[in-house]
């Protein structure tokens, strides 16, 4: 359950930045930002240290080659979704949803792996020792 949620904060951040609707961040910093800057510096401090938290703990896990083995794991899953005709790509829309939860699979796994490897291993990484 804790990778789910994980994994839903880390969707939630990417679409709060950008996703297809005209409900993201970057789309209402373009339409109103100007008239609003105090907010959108605030929400946009916000999201950044969301990624901060995030991309530390992704690589500190399981580092730059693991979050491109994972993005290698989505994306030819998705490969293989499209040859057996189940996906059709010639939706920028959905191609962009597709991108955001790839994404959030890389960030959601990275912030779990810790917990996924004291699990199995029984070893703690050194920032986990108070735990």
């Amino acid at each position: 359950m804790g990778f789910l949620w994980r994994w839903l904060f880390a969707l939630g951040l990417l679409t709060a930045t950008y996703n297809p609707t005209q409900y993201n961040y970057v789309r209402w910093v373009m339409d109103y930002g100007n008239a609003n800057l105090s907010i959108a510096v605030l929400l946009g401090l916000l999201l950044l240290i969301g990624y901060i938290i995030y991309l530390r703990a992704t690589l500190r896990s399981i580092g730059g080659i693991g979050m491109g083995l994972v993005l290698a794991l989505v994306g030819s899953g998705l490969w293989v979704l499209y040859d057996l005709g189940l996906l059709k790509l010639d939706d920028g829309n959905l191609n962009t949803w597709l991108g955001l939860i790839a994404l959030s699979l890389v960030l959601g796994i990275g912030l779990s792996w810790s917990h996924v490897r004291r699990r199995l291993s029984g070893q703690s990484d050194m920032d986990d020792v108070d735990d």
